[in-house]
């Protein structure tokens, strides 16, 4: 990799990104990296998963945990606030003065603290609760999404500080209920929107990178709802001999009601309203991101390989083509199966037919597709006219999020992330969509339709948010802390 760069906008700031980025890398190697392992260790599962989460305080210690390094700092300026509307997750609130001259807009910077479920399949050495930080990445659940975030706002801000470049209002907005959809989210923005101010930037550190080698700047983010399917036969299990053949089989009956919003052997969701026109531009910036990423966009995830016949094989991509690839998994509808119910154990299972099955589904959409709208039709489409008239009922989540797509991008804006991916990279700024949701971003566009959204984040290859060995690269979040403040600095 290149070493970094520092090139000067005509009247930029002069933040030396040299100095900027050494600061911020002791910060990580001193502090943050340790906050962030004590962070790892709190099972603070999103309210989706984890009910009670206020009776088992664990959202609550992260939150304490955030709020009192961020006063420790003694960021000149900063004050803040764990905001709490009853019944809802807390929100930390900050908000540091601007010092800039005659700068009227504020920048938000945002970031959660709540974190997905455990999952299966972690490495031996290796768990969700259990930190382990290892040839620069720092494994564990929720340290890349997206418990660095504060953290690394914090950093950006301080490395300003101590330069002495000028930089707007700054607000931070660090919630913990994104991971269930932000059903929390929105009562906290209509109340504090009058102390947000005029939002001229927007600082989202919660999504993707296409690698570790440039900055990347998300374009869009899909929108998602689903629920819970259940259908139902019988009112217990009876013996498979006795019913089978009589009694129709709730799993079959499952796969017909399922077939009506998907074709299974294309993976095609069916519904023309869950499809979009794709803008024009993002397929030539789909096309510019194949370029740089090539194949090895398909080698960041965990492909099954095994040997059949002597043959090595291993299971292929929906496509292969990478800007098919990159547009499937950006601006068209996926349906995934996330649990099922109603299924013993293999070992357990006895020649019993079942009395029902129930699965979890979770429908990615295309970014300006209605995600409210969207659940009513899956409803529509999988209740009605059941097979055999079997019970079949569809209950959808709370929180259905519908997508983003970003504005067109200022002179300035546009500038600075070539200039900051330069600086610390060696490298110009990459743009790629993301397929998943971060509900914040499509209510800020709505109320701020005119501000500036970096959208960025440290979830590269094989980083696996959500899944076993999730993981976060620290030497990239160095640099991309680095380059929020590059960023800043360059703000009008």
């Amino acid at each position: 990799m290149n070493a970094p760069l520092h090139r000067e906008m005509p009247g930029a700031p002069a933040l030396d990104a040299a100095a900027a980025l050494d600061q911020i890398g002791r910060q990580w190697d001193d502090d943050i990296v340790r906050r962030l392992s004590d962070y790892i260790a709190v099972p603070a599962k999103s309210p989706g998963f984890d009910p009670d989460w206020a009776a088992h305080g664990f959202i609550d210690h992260v939150v304490r945990d955030a709020a009192d390094w961020v006063l420790a700092q003694k960021v000149p300026g900063l004050t803040l606030e764990v905001v709490r509307i009853d019944g809802r997750t807390p929100v930390i609130f900050f908000e540091i003065a601007g010092t800039k001259a005659h700068a009227t807009q504020t920048v938000v910077m945002y970031g959660h603290l709540d974190k997905q479920p455990e999952f299966t399949g972690w490495r031996a050495d290796l768990g969700p609760w259990t930190p382990k930080y290892e040839d620069g990445k720092l494994y564990g659940r929720g340290g890349a999404d997206d418990g660095y975030a504060v953290y690394a706002a914090i950093a950006a801000v301080q490395a300003l500080k101590s330069q002495n470049v000028p930089h707007p209002r700054i607000v931070g907005l660090i919630e913990t209920s994104e991971e269930s959809g932000s059903p929390d989210l929105l009562p906290y923005i209509d109340a504090l929107r009058p102390r947000l101010g005029d939002v001229g930037l927007v600082v989202c550190l919660d999504s993707g990178a296409g690698n570790y080698d440039q900055l990347w700047l998300t374009t869009s983010l899909r929108g998602m709802t689903g629920g819970t399917l259940k259908v139902e036969v019988l009112t217990e299990g009876v013996h498979s001999g006795d019913a089978s053949g009589l009694v129709p089989s709730s799993f079959r009956i499952m796969r017909q009601v399922l077939d009506r919003l998907e074709d299974s052997a294309t993976g095609r969701l069916l519904p023309a309203s869950f499809h979009c026109e794709i803008p024009a531009e993002r397929v030539a910036q789909a096309r510019q991101t194949a370029a740089i990423l090539g194949h090895d966009l398909f080698k960041r995830y965990p492909w099954v390989h095994y040997d059949c016949n002597g043959e090595s094989r291993s299971v292929l991509p929906m496509t292969g083509d990478p800007v098919d690839a990159l547009l499937a998994r950006t601006w068209r509808p996926t349906l995934s199966v996330i649990g099922a119910e109603g299924f013993p154990a293999p070992r357990d299972a006895g020649n019993v037919l079942r009395p029902y099955t129930a699965f979890k589904l979770s429908l990615r959409l295309p970014p300006p597709v209605d995600a409210v709208q969207a659940a009513q039709e899956m409803k529509r489409l999988l209740e009605d006219n059941a097979p055999y008239q079997a019970r079949v009922t569809f209950d959808p989540n709370e929180g259905a999020a519908t997508g983003w797509n970003a504005p067109a991008s200022a002179p300035w804006f546009a500038q600075a992330l070539d200039a900051a991916s330069q600086a610390h990279f060696g490298a110009p700024c990459g743009y790629i969509g993301q397929g998943g949701t971060i509900p914040l971003m499509n209510q800020l566009s709505k109320g701020f339709p005119t501000s500036q959204m970096m959208v960025c984040g440290v979830l590269g290859p094989k980083s696996n948010a959500h899944g076993p060995n999730e993981f976060l690269h620290v030497p990239y979040a160095k640099k991309l802390t680095a380059a929020v403040a590059e960023v800043i600095a360059r703000m009008p």
